[in-house]
């Protein structure tokens, strides 16, 4: 199928940008990376008056790691952020994260920014960013905010931004005390997982101190298992912490049934994906450094 028909913009300063947002609002799509967009728009599932082409404004492009986060641009492609060892270096989930994200031809295109912007509630960067406490940086014509996680995914495919708004940059906080991995189970590599695990604990001597768990796949945005991490919290790794655990989370989501799997499933998978990290992590004391992922 062809798009309907629709102007399009291109323009070349974030200020242009912002205007034409300004002026179409809801009308109004903008291109990233188009790995979700052309789709959409090929099948009219999407029928913007405008397309707004954002891939030649500068400064969205860069990445910085500071001493309490990893600020990545929106433009930022995820075979960028896979490849970067300054970022694989302060943040290692991240880029285990994004290594799972669909085929190597895709993250070639998909930006950073336009993937935590469509929201799409079975996918990798919304939870990472979930674990972290993380944020998305908007900005509009009449200023910038910083939106939190939380506040920042509203629902499947909908998010805080408003139609004037610009996603700029996301910000994935450095925790250094936590080892974060991430699991996922799909049912073919490259699919969206059916249910994905972002882990983060910090273990001496067999004993958890902290911990952050969140899911994907599992609900219609992220979900924070704070229930299980209370659980983890002061807890000694073992089969029985793992169980117990992975059981909690089971019961904490509610996933709707889809061509892809049952909502027993995808519950089922969670706990199982849960029980598997927690049994299998090393104590961190034991091994004298930090891992990268599972």
């Amino acid at each position: 199928m062809k798009p309907a028909v629709f102007s399009y913009l291109d323009p070349r300063t974030v200020e242009e940008a912002l205007d034409a947002l300004g002026e179409h609002g809801d009308d109004a799509s903008v291109l990233a990376g188009g790995q979700s967009l052309v789709p959409l728009l090929n099948m009219r599932l999407a029928r913007p008056e405008v397309v707004i082409d954002i891939n030649r404004v500068p400064g969205l492009d860069a990445s910085r790691v500071e001493a309490a986060a990893v600020r990545v641009g929106a433009l930022v492609r995820a075979a960028t952020v896979e490849k970067d060892p300054a970022l694989a270096d302060a943040l290692p989930v991240l880029a285990d994260a994004v290594r799972h994200i669909a085929h190597p031809q895709i993250r070639n295109r998909t930006t950073i920014g336009g993937n935590v912007a469509h929201a799409d509630p079975s996918s990798e960067l919304p939870a990472v960013l979930a674990a972290l406490d993380g944020a998305v940086v908007l900005r509009s014509a009449g200023g910038e905010r910083t939106v939190g996680w939380e506040e920042f995914f509203v629902s499947v495919f909908t998010t805080a931004r408003e139609p004037e708004e610009l996603v700029t940059e996301v910000v994935f906080p450095v925790r250094p005390e936590l080892e974060f991995r991430w699991t996922e189970f799909a049912r073919h590599h490259g699919d969206f997982p059916v249910a994905g695990v972002c882990l983060g604990l910090d273990v001496e001597d067999g004993v958890v101190r902290a911990a952050r768990l969140a899911a994907t796949g599992v609900g219609d945005r992220p979900v924070r298992l704070r229930e299980a991490e209370a659980a983890l919290s002061g807890a000694a790794l073992g089969a029985e912490t793992a169980r117990a655990v992975g059981e909690l989370a089971r019961r904490a989501v509610d996933p709707p049934s889809d061509v892809h799997g049952s909502g027993d499933f995808r519950r089922a998978v969670l706990a199982t994906l849960v029980r598997r990290t927690i049994d299998t992590w090393p104590d961190r004391s034991q091994r004298g450094q930090r891992g990268t992922a599972a």
